[in-house]
């Protein structure tokens, strides 16, 4: 069985009922994967908070200090996009902590999915579009600090540009950031990544996966990395509410089935995040987000 890592407290924000983040899909997704078989609560890690120190490693001080304490102004919250809780500051300690233990885990058997994950329009001194801190870069900045890797690639296939991401690492050689994305999307004013890939609008399967096929290996023999840490958001899919690409559920699933696949093949360790997804109704999220596991499990197979 996989290996995976889940929190009971990424769907327990409380959020005004009309706001549009879909705060449930992630333990409507715990509970499918568990029914279907595709995860094992014997196989599926509860992760600790980070502490605000190795939040610190990435983001700014003062920063991290006014997220933990409520002092983040009003236009910061806006500009996050929801308002500040307690459980807010906790869920952003857990979460991020969430994917360091998927890299963890993903350094000792090979690959470790997180059913959170992917908050990359966090910058430096603010968040942005629902993303108060950049789990990606501060798990693959203690990787580098803990040595388990030289140089971390991070891989985002979420349908905006990880502009947090990119700013947050363009003076860091050791991690690379790569991003796929839809052009005309949020958000409006791109950030420049070691490598971008700006797709148009109603791109189908096709389009998408032959550009994937083509991009991937490329980045992987350009840099080299040790690390993978992969972010499968499924805000490409046609029916997504922020996305504008026309790719389906069989696209999902062969786009993670090829990045689960080259990453295997060069025994590279891949830790995955689910990332966006947007719906009204929630549960129309569930068969898109689970297309990586399936995709990890049928490329993986049963190893750990």
């Amino acid at each position: 069985m996989i290996p995976t890592v889940f929190h009971p407290i990424y769907s327990q924000l409380p959020l005004p009922a009309t706001h549009r983040y879909p705060i449930q899909k992630y333990q409507l997704l715990h509970q499918d994967l568990l029914q279907r078989g595709l995860i094992s609560a014997h196989h599926c890690t509860t992760p600790a908070p980070l502490t605000a120190a190795d939040i610190k490693r990435v983001h700014h001080s003062d920063y991290v200090e006014a997220v933990l304490t409520g002092q983040l102004a009003k236009a910061a919250e806006r500009r996050i996009g929801f308002p500040w809780s307690h459980a807010l500051a906790q869920r952003c300690l857990i979460s991020c902590g969430g994917t360091w233990q998927t890299v963890q885990q993903a350094h000792q058997y090979g690959i470790s999915l997180h059913l959170s994950g992917g908050y990359h329009h966090a910058h430096h001194h603010f968040g942005s579009g629902y993303c108060v801190f950049n789990d990606l870069v501060i798990a693959a900045q203690l990787a580098l600090d803990q040595q388990l890797a030289q140089r971390v690639l991070i891989f985002d296939c979420d349908v905006h540009q990880g502009d947090g991401t990119a700013t947050l690492t363009r003076d860091n050689p050791d991690i690379i950031s790569v991003s796929l994305h839809c052009q005309r999307n949020f958000p409006s004013r791109k950030a420049q990544s070691d490598i971008d890939i700006p797709l148009d609008n109603d791109l189908d399967d096709r389009g998408y996966l032959a550009t994937l096929t083509e991009v991937l290996p490329w980045a992987l023999d350009l840099y080299q990395p040790d690390l993978v840490i992969y972010d499968a958001g499924v805000d490409i899919h046609q029916h997504d509410r922020l996305g504008y690409l026309k790719v389906t559920d069989q696209g999902l699933l062969q786009r993670d089935k090829l990045v689960i696949a080259q990453c295997k093949q060069r025994q590279l360790p891949l830790a995955a995040v689910i990332g966006g997804g947007y719906a009204v109704e929630q549960q129309e999220l569930i068969p898109r987000h689970r297309q990586l596991f399936i995709a990890a499990e049928q490329v993986w197979g049963n190893q750990q």
